[in-house]
């Protein structure tokens, strides 16, 4: 994902490098294992860089997603190798949260009164969304016939 321009010093010089590298750890497949909430892939995404997604069959473009969404944070254990789906999915409660407080320094610079209500003007994450899995085809069935008698001469059937 294109890192926004503001928040381009928040990452490490060598940030490419460390990219890099949390990608070939994950072999340039996505590492998340339903994390993302989106209920599409029982255990580990199957979508590989450059490759055919899944359900969409754009290309795959794999990014490195920060578990605690700061970029400040390069620790190995809080980067994960994500396709643009799945990082896009998981970081959706955390675009929620800045989208508002960027609405609201939008309408304060623009002279627009703020109402203080506490701790409820306050953007929270929203909760994580539940994993769910793909319902399981339905076993094959035999077919039923039916024999039916004629309609009537006169009559629709």
């Amino acid at each position: 994902m294109p890192i926004r321009p503001e928040n381009v010093l928040r990452y490490p010089p060598d940030w490419p490098e460390i990219s890099l590298a949390i990608k070939e750890r994950a072999g340039w497949r996505c590492e998340c294992e339903g994390e993302c909430g989106r209920g599409t892939h029982p255990g580990r995404c199957p979508n590989v860089h450059e490759g055919e997604a899944y359900g969409t069959g754009s290309v795959v473009i794999l990014t490195t997603a920060h578990l605690d969404h700061t970029p400040e944070n390069v620790d190995p254990a809080n980067l994960r190798a994500m396709c643009q789906g799945c990082h896009l999915h998981y970081d959706a409660g955390h675009h929620a949260v800045t989208r508002a407080q960027t609405r609201a320094r939008a309408l304060a610079d623009a002279g627009q009164l703020a109402v203080d209500i506490g701790a409820a003007a306050t953007p929270v994450m929203p909760p994580t969304r539940p994993q769910t899995l793909p319902a399981a085809a339905a076993p094959a069935t035999e077919q039923l016939l039916l024999d039916l008698p004629e309609p009537l001469e006169g009559t629709r059937p």
